[in-house]
């Protein structure tokens, strides 16, 4: 009976914290915009939600870009 209780536990922290990292790296699309600096149109593109973290950026070292497939080369981690 108390495995039982442990697994379920278990289970449903596993849940708890995937369900909050995907809540994380949600995709929000950044629209186009004329830049009067340049005398440029920026096309519409996507980037990661806003949020505090640096890590989880597409741009930081070990994740990528679906939409590129371009692989990310900041280090805030000092390595």
């Amino acid at each position: 009976m108390k495995i039982k209780i442990i697994v379920s536990s278990f289970l449903a922290l596993f849940l708890l914290v995937g369900s909050f990292s995907l809540a994380e790296a949600k995709t929000v699309r950044v629209g186009g915009y004329y830049k009067p600096s340049t005398g440029r149109y920026v096309m519409p593109s996507y980037r990661t939600s806003p949020n505090s973290y640096k890590y989880d950026n597409w741009s930081t070292r070990g994740n990528y870009n679906p939409y590129t497939g371009k692989s990310g080369s900041r280090s805030y981690f000092g390595y």
